[in-house]
């Protein structure tokens, strides 16, 4: 049997010339990581920066990250919303350091240059020079315009209560870039109501970001590898089901409706015949499966009970039953990333319904009952990358093409969001930036 291969630009060896067996060297070169931030995360995309409800009130600010650039999300005077990049204008210090608060203007503690909340510079102190002996010494040129020297503002997008952003004032809309599909699912869980902020997790996990974006885009992990899910029923591989995409198979929705607990029976009896099904296990605290459906859960003739929706390159959005929450993906070099939860409910949540909210957290997080799982196995894989830069992963579950689908037993998501990378990342540089 021959095999075909092909190699981009940057020489990056495809095996088989598609997307089924992915280099391992696109998760271990910093230059090709500091190319990803440029295409990805600075040029041509929309990324996640936080929730309305985070920032309720003139003045308050979130301290995040667009790719590896600190930005700051504020509410202003008059209620806008704005983005602003972290960085001095004058000697380009990262001058915010909270992570949440709320000012009337931000000051960097270097020079004490201040601005307001949409990033206006409004004071240089010493700009005029300092009378003395009859004279004035130093002071800046004549000509310098404080208009001239803001923050860097980005470009804002806000819908159903979810703030985007982009260093690139030409992007497409959001609307656009999520494409009818995926805003489908984006709106079913973002609906109009008003959010309330539940909670946070963090963690650093030693794994390069798109191993989380994969991590996502794989239904064929939860029913092996989560003990939790495949003996409680809350994810199996026999659980009716959907793949979405979006038209350029960056982003992507994996649809799920929950089976019956425990012991499967006739031909699906085969889902937890694998080490992780424990039909001996018993939750100590039973209100863990305590699972109360809700009306926005219906979407045509589906009441899905749970949605995992990826927006390339920066984000989750989470619905597993009751538990809803964002995931965002924070690169810090090609090894290893931030990844930051924001759980939340709706501020016409009962106080029952928030309880049960917060219950069913436990399953996600660094030392979540399903999530800690997902960290173990990216920390393992990078260090195999590293060692073996060299070798490729192989996805081809489902075949070799990418395409929707009814079922989880497919690996094509992974497939469409490295056709999506190739292209991005294989277009020449003048090109980079145009939408495929």
């Amino acid at each position: 049997m021959t095999t075909t291969a092909c190699s981009g630009p940057d020489n990056l060896h495809w095996e088989g010339g598609g997307t089924s067996r992915i280099p391992f060297a696109v998760y271990t070169d910093e230059q090709r990581h500091q190319r990803e931030l440029d295409r990805f995360f600075y040029r041509g995309h929309w990324c996640y920066v936080g929730l309305e409800a985070e920032i309720p009130n003139p003045g308050d600010f979130k301290r995040t990250v667009v790719g590896e650039r600190s930005v700051i999300m504020t509410r202003a005077a008059d209620g806008q919303i704005h983005v602003v990049e972290n960085v001095c204008a004058h000697r380009g210090m990262r001058f915010c350091r909270k992570r949440h608060g709320n000012t009337t203007e931000f000051v960097c503690p270097y020079h004490q240059w201040s601005y307001t909340p949409d990033g206006s510079l409004q004071g240089v102190p010493l700009r005029r020079g300092v009378r003395q002996d009859g004279k004035v010494n130093g002071g800046m040129p004549a000509d310098f315009n404080p208009r001239d020297h803001g923050l860097t503002r980005l470009k804002v997008a806000v819908r159903g209560g979810v703030v985007f952003a982009s260093f690139d004032h030409e992007v497409e809309s959001l609307e656009d870039y999520m494409g009818s599909t995926i805003l489908r699912y984006f709106d079913r869980l973002f609906n109009g109501r008003k959010l309330t902020i539940l909670g946070y997790n963090r963690q650093r996990i030693p794994g390069n970001w798109k191993l989380m974006q994969e991590n996502i885009k794989d239904p064929y992990h939860p029913g092996l590898l989560h003990t939790w899910f495949v003996t409680f029923g809350l994810w199996r591989a026999d659980n009716k089901s959907e793949l979405r995409m979006d038209a350029h198979h960056r982003h992507a929705a994996m649809i799920s409706t929950r089976g019956s607990m425990g012991q499967a029976s006739g031909q699906a009896a085969q889902v937890t015949q694998v080490s992780s099904f424990k039909e001996s296990m018993q939750l100590e605290d039973p209100r863990f499966l305590d699972i109360v459906p809700e009306p926005w859960w219906q979407l045509d003739d589906k009441v899905p009970t749970a949605v995992m929706t990826t927006l390339f390159p920066s984000v989750i959005f989470q619905q597993q039953v009751n538990s809803v929450s964002t995931r965002h993906i924070q690169p810090d070099g090609h090894g290893a990333f931030d990844f930051v939860w924001t759980h939340f409910g709706f501020e016409d949540d009962s106080p029952e319904m928030t309880e049960r909210r917060l219950r069913q957290a436990n399953l996600f997080g660094p030392a979540g009952f399903v999530s800690a799982d997902d960290g173990e196995v990216i920390e393992f894989s990078q260090q195999a990358f590293d060692s073996k830069p060299q070798h490729r992963a192989l996805a081809e579950l489902g075949g070799r093409e990418v395409g929707e689908t009814d079922h989880m037993v497919t690996e094509t998501l992974i497939r469409g969001m490295y056709e999506y990378w190739r292209k991005v990342m294989e277009a020449p540089e003048h090109t980079a930036e145009v939408q495929p």
